[in-house]
């Protein structure tokens, strides 16, 4: 069964069923491929319907925990599922998934209070915590992140669709990947893609988490995603001047810089008009391209340009050209500073005790702690707190 909420007479039920369960899975569409400016276009919610206590868990006392607050014993069945484990002693036997609509006519502060105390599953929580605090103005104070898991059980083959076709023998197709999450209604086959994101996070989580405990890894699994939760909360803005500032605008010297400036502005006023991602308009590598043609004196055209966008287009660049040279961004090339040789041996020496680490343990060296990240704290020591958790530090031999 499936539950498409869009309007706050649906939301109860939802409640209902959120209420008892001490975790819940969650997933986001948005549709930043199809607008200017992203935004939240679906919720994908699956709790607990079915759950069954082991024998252990009964005899000592903690049945409570998986009764319902009318004292009966689960949830009716929304669908059925591989059972799967859970470190209380619980077995899920089966889950309801819902759909709830942003884009609908939709009080979303209930929602949000009900989500507020309970462990969120999401697979790569990033984004989804930031459309979140973006969209429903919720942040997670408990996380259960697939990918963090599979990887520190060393998975090397962590999507979703490999961790579902590993655990429950099932293919998930990507069709829909690259829809218009804000088209309504929304056809079934994009309603079964997104519910896919969704539906086996609960029993994948369950079965992560006991092979975590086997391996005695749920502590570092802790903190990375407290670290994780700590992460997505930042804001990523950027200054104006930092904006326009595209990879490759390093190699151009400040006169195509200049126009590189103001074709990228002109670029965003023209998304935004038509309210299109700006890459639509025209891509990254065009810009630059663009921008070292008018300084050589041509003229670059585009089929998909209208007249007036044409027209625009050449304005603003020749107005650019024509700025005086006190005007011109100063360009920020690479630095041809080298390390000093102590940095070097620093960086080997914590290079190879995470590798050591990493293949005694069968985990990807990367996701113990990336090049950068070790040349970084090479060079300064003091950044290791900020950018590792305690048991990386640990098995790259930082104090």
């Amino acid at each position: 069964m499936t539950n498409v909420i869009a309007s706050n007479t649906g939301l109860p039920e939802l409640l209902k069923k959120i209420d008892p369960a001490d975790r819940v899975a969650l997933d986001t569409e948005a549709d930043s491929l199809h607008s200017y400016k992203e935004k939240l276009c679906l919720i994908q919610i699956s709790v607990p319907s079915a759950v069954t206590l082991s024998d252990a868990e009964r005899s000592r006392g903690t049945a409570s925990s998986a009764l319902l607050r009318d004292g009966k014993p689960a949830l009716p069945t929304c669908g059925g599922y591989v059972a799967a484990p859970t470190s209380l002693g619980i077995t899920v036997r089966s889950v309801c998934d819902f759909i709830v609509d942003p884009l609908g006519n939709l009080d979303s502060e209930p929602l949000r209070h009900a989500l507020q105390p309970k462990e969120i599953v999401l697979h790569g929580a990033d984004y989804d915590l930031r459309m979140l605090r973006r969209g429903l103005n919720f942040t997670a104070t408990r996380i259960f992140d697939t990918v963090i898991a599979a990887r520190l059980l060393g998975i090397r083959e962590f999507s979703l669709a490999a961790l579902v076709k590993r655990f429950f023998g099932v293919e998930l197709h990507k069709h829909s990947q690259k829809a218009d999450w804000a088209m309504r209604p929304l056809p079934p086959r994009m309603i079964k893609y997104a519910l896919n994101d969704v539906h086996y996070l609960l029993p994948l989580a369950a079965k992560l988490e006991e092979d975590l405990d086997r391996l005695h890894r749920r502590e570092w699994f802790r903190q990375s995603c407290e670290r994780a939760i700590e992460v997505a909360s930042t804001s990523r803005e950027r200054s104006q001047d930092e904006l326009w500032r595209i990879s490759g605008a390093g190699a151009l010297e400040s006169r195509p810089g200049a126009v590189l400036r103001a074709l990228w502005q002109w670029r965003e006023k023209e998304a935004e008009m038509a309210d299109r991602p700006p890459f639509h308009i025209l891509q990254n590598h065009e810009l630059l391209k663009a921008a070292e043609s008018f300084t050589s004196g041509r003229v670059p055209d585009y089929k998909h340009f209208s007249a007036r966008r044409r027209e625009t287009f050449c304005e603003v660049a020749r107005s650019a050209l024509q700025l005086p040279q006190s005007e011109w961004p100063v360009m920020r090339h690479r630095s041809a500073i080298r390390p000093t040789a102590d940095i070097v041996r620093r960086a080997e020496q914590l290079r190879a005790r995470r590798d050591k680490s990493a293949g005694q343990l069968e985990l990807e060296p990367p996701f113990v702690a990336s090049r950068g990240t070790l040349e970084a704290i090479a060079t300064d020591p003091e950044q290791a707190t900020r950018l590792l958790v305690p048991w990386q530090r640990e098995l790259v031999g930082i104090g």
